[in-house]
């Protein structure tokens, strides 16, 4: 079999209707959510299946609602495909939970529980400390830290995601937000509001890195048993306690998104497969990828596209 990376995606592929099929027609894609349910405390199931998308946006919801459905998609690509052990994992900000689960790090009730509080934190913060997040595409990451290093206020703006060699992700305040996204678009940049509640990966939701890790403590960490490449160090980490640290950072601290795939890249990975909602992070493939690259990139999240996947992992 191919040398294979599962990345899972995180806030902002969610949508009305994800993960329906699977829970719909396989009883165990339906226990998991109701698993999923049961420990949030949140009617998942309708949030992903009706909506609306403003409620299924909220931070609160969305982290064990989009979790659950990631984890679904792992679960029915393991039911086709049982033994299957890919080289790497990762996960874009949220979606690292879920390679954390599949590396044997978290238990499922554990992975659930842990992105539920986080998702009450950041909630938490939001509210204290009003922001969202704004794509930036056409610039470098260095071009976007010039401008930044260059801005006095008033307001907040971080770099929040290094996607691509051209995108970057802006986290902040409204006044922070405007101020570096009218500088971005001066210099030709397209700046793109995300559907986000929160300022994440910025100051704004520093709050919640102490109380995620003291809730982190009652949760026991294993070392993982497939190589997970983390968002905060862009490297691999196999200490549990390091682990709980570095996943508390992360809640305020850059995703290194770039950084990941190209490490993959380097170690000779030929397969990649986006599990989840939408395919937002392997169109960011196209853009890191060199144009005669022969990695093979794909997508599911539902039978049909999971199908897909199937054949290609077993040719």
């Amino acid at each position: 079999m191919k040398k294979t990376a599962i990345i899972f995606p995180g806030q902002g592929s969610q949508y009305i209707g994800m993960g329906q099929d699977f829970v719909d027609r396989d009883p165990d894609a339906a226990a998991l959510m109701s698993l999923a349910e049961k420990i949030s405390g949140f009617p998942i199931r309708k949030l992903c299946s009706e909506g609306p998308l403003e409620d299924l946006t909220r931070v609160l919801y969305l982290q064990p609602a989009l979790t659950a459905i990631n984890l679904i998609c792992w679960q029915q690509l393991l039911k086709r495909l049982p033994g299957f052990i890919p080289s790497f994992l990762a996960g874009h900000s949220l979606g690292e939970y879920s390679a954390l689960y599949g590396a044997g790090v978290l238990t499922l009730a554990e992975t659930l529980a842990l992105v539920t509080k986080r998702g009450e934190l950041m909630e938490r913060e939001g509210a204290m400390h009003p922001g969202g997040m704004r794509a930036v595409i056409g610039l470098g990451v260095e071009e976007v830290e010039a401008l930044l290093a260059d801005f006095s206020g008033p307001g907040v703006a971080v770099v929040a995601n290094h996607n691509t060699a051209s995108q970057v992700v802006l986290s902040g305040d409204m006044q922070g937000l405007d101020a570096i996204g009218e500088r971005c678009a001066a210099l030709g940049a397209k700046v793109i509001p995300l559907k986000v509640s929160v300022a994440n990966h910025s100051p704004l939701v520093a709050g919640a890195v102490e109380d995620f890790a003291d809730y982190m403590h009652g949760i026991p960490f294993q070392q993982p048993e497939i190589p997970i490449l983390f968002n905060v160090t862009g490297s691999y980490e196999v200490q549990p306690q390091e682990m709980k640290a570095i996943m508390a950072r992360q809640i305020a601290s850059r995703v290194r998104w770039l950084e990941i795939v190209n490490r993959m890249v380097a170690e000779g990975v030929e397969v990649i497969v986006e599990l989840g909602p939408k395919n937002v992070l392997t169109g960011m493939m196209k853009k890191i990828l060199p144009k005669n690259s022969t990695i093979i990139c794909l997508q599911a999240d539902t039978p049909e596209t999971l199908e897909k996947v199937i054949e290609a992992l077993s040719a």
